[in-house]
């Protein structure tokens, strides 16, 4: 595979990502000529956009289009980082591609760290009315570009798992539907395509770790819309790695996809593909917690000594980083359920940990 450590960006990480953090470094590193201003937002911060590449096949990205979800935006430096490098397969990219790149859509839900824009407006719910100024940027590059393919890259959530296992979804992949039957038409069939390659590269690396996100229709979602407009689009959906909070693990795996993707496209790779294999990517489940407890009943008397403690992690701000703090979501035997990470109360070191955090005052409060 690709040597990621190589052309990671490493300037810029964990999950607090805004556009000042990119200009400080990474913006000067690829230039400031080869960065256009595109628009702007709700609150008048400009967004960015690059061009690379001069081949035929046009590709279009965007992330942090809900301002929280800011793996795929670290994926994206690295991507470009690789991009400009003087490898064969970063050449071979650019003689057949030209890609346009949007590394934050929604700056100022990055800024404040929400997942809608500054009018509380989620993006991803806006293609058909376009009411926002940043719908109406990437709807306008959209058609100014005239793409080929469009990749639409977010975060998911820790409580995706691969199917209904105990394996976390580290990335789950759709190709959206472009109406209520979710035909399975030309264009359609052409992502599931890119997706089976993208697939088959990550089973090396992560097996059983890949999902495949719902293809619920809904017209007022930008994958929908942009495959309806006969134009192969991928939704990326970077999830939780084994201990990887800050998902600087995952985001070498988004990365080492969008090379396989472009790498495909360039070598016109797709059409040897079938799309069939698509639907043997698990559908994603929701069976993780980011903890479980159990024999709760130790510390909280109104428990059963068979129930369960379900937790997960609420993201929140804090000045410039972002906490996880624990809530409790569920009680009860919570069969077929995980935890990223298991604690028994019956055992001294787990109580330990359990009494020194955060977590005791959670255990104690509930009342069955």
């Amino acid at each position: 595979m690709y040597h990621h450590k190589k052309y990671k960006e490493e300037s810029v990480q964990w999950r607090y990502v805004t556009w000042e953090h990119l200009e400080k470094n990474w913006a000067q590193n690829v230039g400031l000529d080869n960065l256009k201003v595109i628009g702007s937002s709700v609150q008048d911060r400009n967004i960015f956009g690059l061009t690379l590449g001069d081949g035929p096949t046009k590709v279009l990205m965007w992330s942090q289009m809900h301002g929280n979800e800011s793996t795929t935006t670290k994926a994206v430096l690295d991507l470009v980082n690789f991009l400009n490098s003087t490898g064969e397969v970063a050449n071979t990219i650019l003689s057949h591609c030209t890609i346009a790149i949007v590394p934050i859509l929604n700056p100022d839900g990055a800024y404040a760290y929400t997942r809608v824009n500054a009018n509380e407006v989620d993006l991803n719910r806006d293609a058909k009315n376009r009411t926002q100024p940043e719908s109406k940027v990437l709807r306008q590059l959209f058609e100014q570009f005239e793409p080929d393919f469009c990749f639409n890259l977010h975060d998911q959530r820790t409580m995706f798992s691969a199917g209904r296992t105990d394996k976390p979804a580290t990335i789950s992949f759709l190709s959206p539907s472009n109406n209520p039957e979710r035909t399975v038409d030309e264009t359609r069939a052409i992502a599931m395509k890119l997706i089976v390659a993208m697939n088959h590269a990550l089973q090396k690396q992560i097996p059983g770790q890949v999902g495949r996100y719902d293809d619920g229709f809904n017209e007022n979602c930008i994958g929908d819309t942009f495959q309806m407009l006969g134009v192969p689009t991928i939704l990326f959906e970077a999830g939780h790695f084994q201990g990887d909070y800050e998902r600087e693990e995952t985001r070498k795996y988004i990365f080492h996809t969008l090379v396989t993707a472009l790498d495909t496209i360039s070598n016109d790779g797709v059409d040897e593909i079938s799309h069939e294999a698509y639907f043997e990517i698990p559908e994603n489940g929701k069976c993780f917690y980011d903890i479980i407890i159990t024999n709760g009943h130790l510390l909280n008397s109104t428990l059963d000594a068979d129930d369960r403690v379900g937790i997960r992690f609420v993201e929140t701000l804090n000045q410039s980083a972002v906490d996880f703090v624990p809530e409790v979501i569920d009680v009860g035997k919570l069969v077929g359920r995980y935890g990223h990470k298991s604690l028994d109360c019956s055992l001294k070191n787990d109580r330990n940990q359990i009494e020194s955090g955060n977590l005791l005052s959670l255990v104690l409060k509930i009342n069955s």
